[in-house]
């Protein structure tokens, strides 16, 4: 074991952390605004929304993300009419290419995270909401939301850390994040173990970080739990 060639890695590695972060924050602002369309056109009761959704739902969960992002990033440029339109200037980008990828991979875990926690409200406090005067609209704000986030909390928090550990596949687009910076200097040294330990030890503290907050943030919503 190599301890100084661990320790001179570190603070190189450490440099990719930014666009580590900026990959999976992006991805997953976009993906909940995704998400939460394909959850709600899901219980819509429109066939058309529906059927949309759950075959969005089915291409992104019942493919690789590496899949996605090589025919997002290799495929796309194929098209003719793709290379000509307003959007080939960001397609062409591989960060935006992972941001793309990783959008609509999130976007479509977190929709069936979203439709479970609203399908776990009970049925009668949306009842009694009706029952007091409270119209759709302000019956979904001040039940069914607070409920199904507080519902869905976990295994989102789950989906982010995935999201997190799944950002190291930008690097097969000539990302430089954590996983782009750690095969560049395994190419020059072929340190791998060491290299390695030190990215994984890296994405560890990043999600027992992110873990620790989605902890807090589920003793917020739950009062009960506090006292």
């Amino acid at each position: 074991m190599n301890w100084q060639l661990m320790a001179d890695t570190l603070p190189r590695l450490l440099a990719g952390v930014p666009l580590t972060l900026q990959l999976v924050v992006l991805a997953e602002i976009l993906g909940v605004v995704l998400a939460t369309g394909a959850a709600l056109a899901r219980l819509s009761g429109n066939r058309v929304l529906e059927g949309v959704s759950q075959a969005y739902v089915f291409v992104f969960r019942g493919t690789p993300l590496l899949v996605q992002i090589f025919l997002i990033y290799y495929g796309l440029g194929q098209f003719p009419a793709i290379r000509e339109s307003v959007l080939w200037p960001v397609l062409r980008e591989p960060y935006w290419c992972a941001v793309l990828a990783l959008m609509l991979n999130t976007g479509a875990y977190t929709s069936e995270i979203i439709r479970g926690g609203i399908q776990s409200v009970p049925h009668g406090q949306v009842e009694a909401a009706r029952a007091c005067g409270m119209g759709r609209w302000l019956t979904f704000r001040r039940i069914v939301a607070p409920i199904a986030i507080r519902q869905a909390l976990p295994a989102y928090g789950n989906e982010v850390i995935l999201m997190v550990k799944a950002s190291s596949l930008a690097s097969t687009i000539t990302l430089m994040e954590i996983t782009g910076i750690a095969r560049r200097i395994i190419a020059q040294s072929y340190a791998v173990f060491e290299v390695f330990i030190v990215a994984g030890t890296i994405y560890l503290v990043i999600n027992f970080t992110l873990a620790a907050l989605v902890r807090i943030a589920e003793r917020r919503l739950t009062p009960w739990v506090r006292v």
